[in-house]
C-alpha cells in the first residue's frame, strides 16, 4: 500500500472515523443517570409553588440553583418575576445640571479653572485663524521643537 493511504481513504478522514467510533461507543452505552427522581420532581413542584427562591430549593434538594431553573423550565412551571426588576422603592430620576456655554464666532478655548467648579470658564478672547486659542494661549500650547545642532553625538 502506498504511503499516505489507509484502506484507500485520504489521511484527513481518519480522525473523522476515530471520532465517529468514540461517539458511537459512548452513545450506545447505558443511559445517563439523572438526579431528578420522581420524589425530587414532586418536591421541586411543591417548593416552587410555595414561592421559595431557586437557590433555597436547590439547597433543600441538594442540587444547584441552575439545575432547579432548568428543570422548572422543562416542567413548564409558572415563571417567576425577576428579583432584579421587582423593587418596592420608587426610583427618582435626578436631572444632571447642565452648563450651556454660548460661543459667538471663533473664540479662545483655553480653560480657566477646573470643570465642575464654580467659576470655571474659557478664555473667550478672539482666536487665531485656524487655531483654537488666542495668541497668548497659543504661545503656551504650541512649543516649537528645539533645533538640532550639527555637532550632536
Amino acid at each position: 500500500m502506498p504511503a499516505g493511504k489507509c484502506c484507500g481513504l485520504a489521511p484527513f478522514l481518519l480522525p473523522y472515523f476515530v471520532l465517529e467510533f468514540v461517539i458511537h461507543t459512548l452513545s450506545s452505552g447505558a443511559p445517563m443517570e439523572t438526579v431528578w427522581t420522581q420524589q425530587r420532581i414532586e418536591a421541586l413542584t411543591n417548593l416552587w409553588g410555595d414561592g421559595l427562591s431557586t437557590a433555597e430549593i436547590g439547597r433543600r434538594l441538594g442540587i444547584t440553583k441552575n439545575a432547579v431553573v432548568g428543570k422548572a423550565h422543562r416542567l413548564s412551571l409558572s415563571p417567576r418575576p425577576s428579583p432584579v426588576k421587582a423593587s418596592s422603592i420608587p426610583r427618582v430620576k435626578i436631572k444632571p445640571a447642565s452648563k450651556v456655554v454660548e460661543m459667538s464666532g471663533p473664540s479662545c478655548s483655553w480653560p480657566s479653572g477646573h470643570p465642575g467648579e464654580k467659576g470655571f470658564h474659557f478664555c473667550g478672547a478672539r482666536a487665531m485663524h485656524g487655531k483654537p486659542y488666542c495668541p497668548e494661549h497659543a504661545a503656551l500650547a504650541y512649543v516649537r521643537p528645539k533645533s538640532q545642532s550639527s555637532n550632536a553625538a
